[in-house]
């Protein structure tokens, strides 16, 4: 068991790491950031709309407009890049700004009036008019936070700086300390005042500055990210160029399993029933006719077992009778002991039954074969006109979606429906896999 001392020392470290480490003084110096850019941003803005819109009725007037729109959309993608850098936070870009950063094929003119009426343009507008409203939250945090808790906690060394000069009735003029509720702090143990009060400030600073920054980074995602309508448009192309690209590969392994396989099994097939009919012609041994029918069976029975396994994976003959019976069958046959709990009310569309299906098996393969989990669970709901599939396993952990892992695919299937998936899986498990898919 680990000493009071070594357990009270691990503590101070992580909080040090906390308030100090890089994480943190990249937040802190985003925030002493992002208020002077916003300021800049925003007079920079409100100046040009102000002169913009008092000359709108002479061609000036719409250049310099359209000048503000364009200067408004290069701090919001400045602003993306320092929140990327300093906050971790991911921003999509919105489209296609303004028609871009050259001129268009409508000529300069074109350009002009592609900037004044793109959408994306005026939300950049918006965002650079809002942003010093949310950012001097962020701004307030470190400056109570992180300065005076850091002045605080030096004003045992401090102090001498700490001084103001007062000037008194008779002329004369002495120092005064900080003061508290009439105490000066300027000796011991009153210095223990502003010392606990500065490590107080800069171990909520973290949380603080965190909490500061909600609305900010809420206003820049909004603003500077596509809207609801783009990123739907975007969800579409994805899904179609994903469902193409399956199809195409499906249709490829279909091919091959057909040529490599059962093709190769029923050429066989027909070579032995001609071998038979001339051992027959011939009178051959009984044997001899046994040995080759034999082989044929083998071979016809070899060909119907891969057609059912090449027609179980284009849609498995088990989802007939529903996700239930096929769930069911797929606990059944799987390699690890699955708890199987299903709640479904109205059947499900059959595009939702198959890919349910097919991310529950691909799930509880990936339990056995990546996880080396001992034991899963398959637990299905419907509420609210959602079907959700939850896989729990009991395995390492560690799985994420992306860099080409096989959740990367399963998530692709699901939003071809508008479906989501979630993976929760720390290192050392368990892993919780959550499938929400239409279900109407």
């Amino acid at each position: 068991m680990p000493s009071l001392r070594s357990r009270l020392w691990s503590r101070l470290r992580t909080r040090a790491v906390a308030t100090f480490g890089r994480r943190a003084l990249a937040a802190v110096l985003y925030g002493v950031i992002a208020l002077p850019l916003a300021l800049v941003g925003f007079f920079l803005t409100l100046v040009g709309l102000a002169f913009g819109g008092a000359l709108s009725v002479t061609t000036l007037g719409l250049w310099l407009l359209a000048a503000t729109v364009r200067g408004a959309l290069a701090l919001g993608a400045l602003q993306r890049g320092l929140a990327r850098r300093l906050l971790g936070l991911e921003i999509e870009q919105p489209g296609a700004e303004g028609g871009g950063t050259g001129v268009s094929a409508g000529g300069i003119l074109g350009w002009r009036r592609g900037i004044l009426l793109d959408r994306t343009g005026w939300r950049a507008v918006g965002c650079a008019l809002l942003t010093p409203f949310t950012a001097v939250f962020a701004y307030a945090a470190v400056v109570i936070g992180y300065i005076y808790g850091a002045l605080f906690t030096l004003h045992p060394l401090l102090k001498r700086w700490n001084y103001n000069t007062v000037h008194s009735t008779d002329g004369t003029t002495h120092p005064v300390s900080l003061e508290f509720f009439g105490y000066q702090l300027d000796s011991w143990p009153r210095w223990l005042i502003p010392f606990t009060a500065g490590l107080l400030l800069l171990a909520v600073a973290p949380l603080l500055l965190r909490y500061a920054l909600g609305p900010h980074r809420a206003l820049l995602t909004v603003l500077l990210g596509p809207d609801a309508a783009t990123r739907r448009i975007r969800t579409l192309e994805e899904t179609r160029a994903r469902a193409v690209d399956d199809a195409a590969a499906t249709l490829r392994r279909i091919e091959r399993d057909l040529h490599d396989g059962t093709q190769a099994r029923l050429v066989a097939l027909a070579m032995h029933l001609t071998l038979i009919r001339e051992l027959v012609t011939a009178g051959a041994e009984p044997d001899r006719v046994l040995t080759a029918l034999d082989t044929a069976q083998g071979n016809a029975t070899q060909a119907i077992t891969d057609l059912r396994h090449l027609v179980k994976g284009i849609h498995p003959p088990v989802l007939d009778e529903g996700l239930d019976a096929a769930l069911t069958t797929l606990a059944a046959d799987s390699a690890l002991p699955v708890t199987l709990t299903t709640d479904i009310g109205t059947r499900p569309t059959p595009a939702v039954e198959t890919i349910a299906y097919f991310c529950a098996a691909e799930l509880l393969a990936n339990a056995t074969k990546h996880a080396h989990a001992t034991a899963a669970a398959v637990d299905v709901t419907t509420r609210d006109g959602l079907l959700r599939l939850r896989v729990t396993d009991d395995g390492q952990g560690g799985a994420t979606i992306g860099a080409g892992s096989g959740l990367t695919g399963l998530l692709a299937r699901v939003r071809t429906v508008d479906g989501t998936l979630t993976c929760d899986s720390p290192p050392g498990g368990p892993t919780v896999v959550t499938v929400e898919l239409p279900h109407t």
